[in-house]
């Protein structure tokens, strides 16, 4: 199972040539976002207040699977966000419990953004830069 970040989705909506042919050849059974990428999709929709965007949203959110957080997401979180802090990496909180989301479902997570380098563990591809 492939789990999209939010820059994927952005690069999809963007129309990026890459992430799109390799959307379009996927089996949606296949692909997920997890609920805090969903959560950050809404935000940005509501932010732009644009219509066209926010019906875009709601089609792609129907076509795919989003994974609800569960307790153990919830654990594999905290003990990620633990060993990280005593580690000195830094990483955003969401992008913390997306990595944690996509450990506990064992999905590969599918983002350009370098900062899930650190996360030990997790596979990931990088549609972008196909």
């Amino acid at each position: 199972m492939y789990m999209l970040d939010t820059n994927t989705v952005s690069y999809f909506f963007r129309k990026v040539p890459s992430v799109v042919e390799r959307l379009r050849l996927l089996n949606p059974e296949i692909l997920c976002i997890s609920s805090v990428t969903a959560a950050e999709l809404f935000y940005g929709v509501a932010k732009r207040n644009n219509l066209q965007l926010s019906q875009f949203l709601d089609i792609f959110l129907s076509a795919i699977s989003i994974l609800e957080w569960d307790t153990k997401t919830a654990e594999i979180y905290g003990k990620l966000r633990a060993e990280m802090e005593k580690e000195g990496k830094v990483m955003g909180v969401q992008d913390q419990m997306i990595a944690a989301h996509a450990l506990a479902n064992e999905c590969v997570l599918v983002t350009s953004d370098k900062a899930f380098e650190f996360v030990p563990n997790l596979i990931l591809e990088n549609w972008c830069s196909v």
